[in-house]
């Protein structure tokens, strides 16, 4: 039985791992508005995520920090970090216990957004995230200022933490627990 509805259309939507053939179109994509404003609240930004150089982003994954991309009819459509945040190497969510994944996802194209490709985006990582039995919980991190962001992640099951600061972002961190999310599924 599937957590959440699948997207609102016949096309099927797959995650596949990211590869350094996708540099390109990640460094494209954030350069699309929609991206850097989920991004940062600087208005000035021109590039989301401060600039990564996705080349070597995508050359360092490993079995503690990787991307999926996620395909529609075998078009990219849009993209997802998946670590685990307690073991992996920039320590960007500090002191935080083990057992836990840490997810980022955005929408590429913006004829793709308000699909329901998000929702199902999400619904597969949280199904093989938590197909791991040793992760009790997922965080995220949306900016404090993306309401839609959070209406989307608490219509996932995700529960508000609290506000903090990762570098110059206020963010407002969200958790949802391994025993709401089989609560979910029921």
């Amino acid at each position: 039985m599937s957590l959440y509805p699948p997207a609102a259309s016949t096309e099927t939507l797959r995650l596949r791992p990211a590869t350094l053939d996708d540099a390109e179109l990640l460094a494209a994509w954030d350069r699309e508005p929609h991206v850097i404003a989920c991004s940062t609240d600087d208005p000035e930004a021109e590039v989301a995520f401060g600039g990564i150089e996705w080349r070597e982003e995508l050359a360092g994954q490993s079995g503690i920090s990787f991307y999926r991309i996620a395909e529609v009819g075998g078009r990219p459509i849009g993209v997802m970090q998946i670590c685990d945040p307690h073991a992996e190497p920039t320590h960007y969510w500090g002191e935080i216990e083990p057992g836990l994944r840490a997810i980022d996802i955005w929408i590429g194209p913006r004829d793709a957004l308000g699909r329901g490709w998000g929702t199902e985006m999400m619904r597969q990582a949280l199904d093989a995230c938590f197909a791991d039995p040793e992760v009790h919980g997922i965080v995220i991190d949306p900016l404090a200022s993306n309401v839609e962001a959070h209406r989307f992640y608490q219509r996932l099951g995700f529960r508000p933490e609290g506000r903090r600061m990762f570098g110059d972002d206020d963010c407002l961190v969200h958790r949802l627990m391994r025993a709401d999310w089989e609560a979910r599924a029921r």
